[in-house]
């Protein structure tokens, strides 16, 4: 009998637990997402659907429409094709600093959007290295800059499927003649069927909601739905048409998320055996030379861009600092009020206020979600409250930003508006944050034998005590994970922030943004260092997260 049934803390404590994330999410999720529909359906208090024909009847909308799926598409073609190599690499080989390498390659996932798009400028963009390609605000460079998040999450999601497949019937298939080549096409690539397409679904997902890599490098001419509502909103002031954009982005990420669930269901059906790993052999040379590539140019070039250029001089004078010195004492074409490392110290302070919501509220929801009751009207609530704490993984961040910009006028009676402060934004980055947190930690409570909490009641724990001791002790092994991923999230949000800030507190990635979008190079400069910042405390904060880690099981899937 489960925890919840037998001897439990009472309805009234866990109908809190439960009722706390809801609240949270209801107030500042929901009802934000809800009045943006609203603004796209009514006219007057009244339904008007004519909004939606006028702004679907213009030529811009359905190229921006056009470009949003296009890119994402290649995108994740792109990724699964660099992903599965990079997955039977860290999955089904053994090498020393296999552990390592999963835990870096963790790090491009978690980087910053703005940080990525100033790289990949500092690379293909005027003055950088492969600027004769003629690369510079191109769809290529913007499909590739989307790939680098997303070739971990291939990774990740196929090889933690791949490490667990029944390679027996790849054994025969090779006894009766048949090479690796086609090994792999007919038996092995059809068994990852169902992670291919569950990662897949999740790529194109991420892919189609990006917005900081898309302003960055995509520009006007390759804006996607994303760009196209902060630019109607923010320069245009026209809410009706952004919200009508932003229904047709709910149905693309609906339907997204249908298909990854269904995926997923499969997925995690279709383990069967566990099978050791081996040493690489002559024959994966090929794969092993594929995963090196990938990872020197669509990673590491860009971020060495990144940072050379950072300690170029002006005009090329050579190696210099002045770029960093500029960030305590920015040039007074800067169009930041104050410095950047004023906005540094922002984002770190709000940072950590997002983190500690979205760990609080996490935990609470994967204690809930975690058990497993036997009353089949208990688990379909349960399921159906792990869904609704999972939507803001599926509405953008902007879409987020744009909704609280709508709704949070003296909210719920509260005598000030909340839009003129700094109060929206580590709210908006939890609720980011938050399915991230819950998909860490609800696995390791999941992993716990239901008989073990029984036996400690039996023995006389109080509920209580087994949750101290048992849950929350197993907790502990992932918190580290959950936390990194919080910070890092947290840290490098811009679609929402970039609705919310304020002229005179801007987080830094809405400066670095600012920073590039000016004429003057020193500022540009400025951008450049300023990256490098942002980039090493999110990566650094992703490998201390893995390293203290102790079960090295979590985080497998995203």
């Amino acid at each position: 009998m489960s925890a919840l049934t037998r001897r439990p803390l009472g309805p009234l404590a866990w109908g809190l637990a439960a009722a706390i994330p809801v609240l949270f999410v209801g107030v500042f999720f929901l009802w934000p997402v809800i009045a943006l529909v609203a603004t796209g359906l009514t006219s007057g208090g009244q339904l008007d659907l004519g909004g939606i024909p006028e702004v679907l009847g213009l030529e811009r909308s359905w190229r921006v429409l056009g470009n949003t799926l296009v890119q994402a598409s290649l995108a994740t073609l792109v990724a699964i094709l660099l992903g599965v190599p990079a997955a039977y690499v860290l999955y089904r080989l053994e090498f020393r600093g296999r552990g390592a390498l999963r835990a870096l390659l963790t790090v491009p996932f978690v980087l910053p959007a703005v940080v990525v798009g100033v790289a990949f400028t500092a690379l293909y963009g005027p003055g950088g290295a492969l600027h004769w390609l003629g690369l510079d605000r191109s769809l290529v460079v913007v499909v590739l800059a989307l790939a680098f998040f997303n070739v971990t999450v291939v990774a990740r999601t196929v090889g933690g499927y791949w490490a667990q497949l029944d390679t027996r019937q790849g054994q025969a298939a090779r006894t009766l003649g048949a090479g690796p080549v086609r090994v792999f096409m007919t038996v092995t690539l059809p068994a990852l069927g169902p992670a291919l397409a569950s990662a897949g679904a999740l790529v194109f997902l991420f892919c189609a909601t990006s917005f900081g890599v898309v302003l960055i490098l995509g520009g006007r001419d390759f804006a996607n739905i994303e760009t196209e509502v902060y630019r109607l909103t923010v320069q245009f002031l026209d809410l009706r048409s952004a919200a009508v954009l932003s229904l047709v982005q709910f149905a693309i990420v609906a339907l997204a998320l249908v298909v990854s669930a269904l995926l997923r269901g499969r997925n995690e059906r279709a383990h069967e055996v566990r099978v050791e790993v081996r040493a690489p052999r002559r024959g994966d040379a090929p794969v092993l030379a594929v995963f090196g590539l990938t990872v020197l140019l669509l990673h590491v070039l860009p971020i060495g861009a990144l940072l050379w250029r950072s300690v170029q001089g002006p005009r090329g004078t050579g190696v210099s600092l002045a770029h960093y010195r500029a960030l305590f004492n920015p040039p007074a074409s800067s169009p930041l009020h104050g410095s950047v490392v004023d906005s540094a110290l922002l984002s770190f302070g709000i940072a950590c206020v997002a983190t500690l919501i979205a760990v609080t509220l996490g935990m609470l929801v994967s204690l809930i979600v975690s058990r497993r009751p036997r009353s089949a009207a208990l688990r379909r609530g349960i399921a159906i409250y792990d869904a609704a704490i999972m939507l803001p993984l599926g509405i953008s961040a902007v879409t987020l930003g744009f909704g609280l910009l709508l709704t949070m006028h003296k909210p719920l009676g509260i005598g000030f508006d909340l839009r003129t402060s700094v109060v929206l934004i580590p709210i908006a980055q939890a609720l980011v944050a938050l399915p991230l947190v819950v998909r860490t930690l609800t696995p390791v409570l999941r992993s716990i034998d239901t008989r073990t909490r029984e036996a400690a009641m039996m023995l006389g724990a109080s509920p209580l005590r087994v949750l101290r001791t048992i849950d929350f002790a197993l907790l502990g092994r992932s918190a580290g994970l959950a936390l990194g991923f919080a910070f890092a999230v947290s840290l490098g949000e811009f679609g929402a922030t970039a609705f919310l800030v304020r002229p005179d507190a801007q987080t830094l990635p809405v400066a670095i943004a600012a920073l590039v979008g000016s004429p003057d190079p020193a500022n540009y400069g400025m951008a450049l260092a300023a990256s490098v910042v942002l980039g090493a405390l999110a990566a650094g904060i992703m490998v201390i997260a893995e390293r203290w880690r102790v079960d090295r099981g979590v985080g497998g899937s995203w």
